[in-house]
């Protein structure tokens, strides 16, 4: 077996990674695990870890984190994976990746590549749902993305919140998370948004450098700010319908439904059609294109405040 974890999600990679590992260990022993980071270990070192076979085992682990910072392992690297023993499961572990290198496209063809990347809004709101489910609890979709807006985009603070929601009480509520949460410290992309429809620039870039300060990556802000656009788009083409039958007929909080009836008030048809088309293909440069993704994106911002001004 040989495997690569890579991605940003660090909390479901080493998920994976602990999972491997236990099952291994359970099955062979401790002794049979051989840990190894690249930032320590040499080259001949990394090397002869694949290379040599089990000691008094049957079978042996080689778990490499980082090897490629060893610059010679990464030179190496076809080599080295052709010559791990039938007795060796190999685990590479490598957060970050260079997808134009020949390294990453190595590892992908020749291993078992698992990309683990942050989920997004929506995703994490269904992974609640599902998370709460399996430990015998439930959470609703709507309730499920208010928490995710209250805590952030972090995967793993909020699977912490979401056990200790469950351990007061196994039916998760909007109330119990106000109760038992604390808001994120944090400028809520909502407010972003808000500011750009508004036409407020110079509010609308310090929140944007606010969140950026905050170590949250363009693409995640983007993320958001396509599920505020999506609920966005609801409003815009519900007709008549009440804030209670679009939080029912869609599945959304009626407090973001709320919230965003007063942004559409603001926007006319064509241009929230024109805005939310820009998204749209700004997330696809982003996900195809080398580009300069803060630059890209606070354009795209500084255009919708443009629009509304316009």
């Amino acid at each position: 077996m040989k495997v690569t974890l890579t991605g940003p999600n660090y909390y479901v990679l080493k998920s994976e990674l602990d999972s491997l590992v236990n099952t291994f260990v359970k099955e062979a022993g401790e002794l049979a695990l051989e840990r190894l980071d690249g930032g320590e270990a040499t080259h001949e070192r990394l090397a002869e870890a694949i290379q040599s076979l089990p000691f008094l085992a049957s079978k042996k682990m080689v778990l490499l984190t980082s090897p490629s910072a060893q610059k010679t392992f990464a030179e190496d690297i076809e080599k080295l994976l052709g010559s791990v023993p039938n007795t060796t499961d190999l685990v590479i572990v490598e957060p970050k990746l260079d997808k134009r290198s020949v390294y990453y496209k190595t590892l992908k063809s020749q291993t078992d590549f698992r990309e683990f990347n942050e989920l997004d809004a929506r995703q994490l709101s269904n992974w609640l749902v599902q998370n709460a489910r399996e430990q015998g609890g439930q959470i609703s979709a709507s309730d499920a993305m208010y928490l995710v807006e209250r805590i952030g985009l972090n995967q793993q603070l909020l699977g912490k919140e979401l056990e200790k929601l469950l351990i007061f009480s196994p039916d998760v509520t909007r109330e119990s998370v106000d109760l038992l949460t604390d808001r994120t410290p944090q400028s809520t992309i909502f407010e972003l948004l808000d500011s750009a429809f508004s036409g407020k620039t110079a509010r609308m870039l310090d929140l944007y450098n606010e969140q950026r300060s905050q170590k949250v990556e363009p693409q995640q802000i983007l993320s958001l700010l396509a599920w505020q656009l999506h609920v966005l788009a609801l409003v815009k083409t519900a007709g008549e319908r009440t804030p209670e039958q679009i939080s029912k007929e869609a599945g959304v909080n009626p407090f973001v439904v709320r919230k965003t009836i007063a942004i559409a008030k603001k926007l006319p048809y064509k241009k929230a059609k024109k805005i939310i088309h820009d998204a749209s293909e700004l997330d696809l440069k982003m996900k195809t294109k080398n580009i300069d993704a803060d630059d890209a994106l606070q354009h795209y911002l500084i255009s919708i405040s443009e629009q509304i001004t316009s």
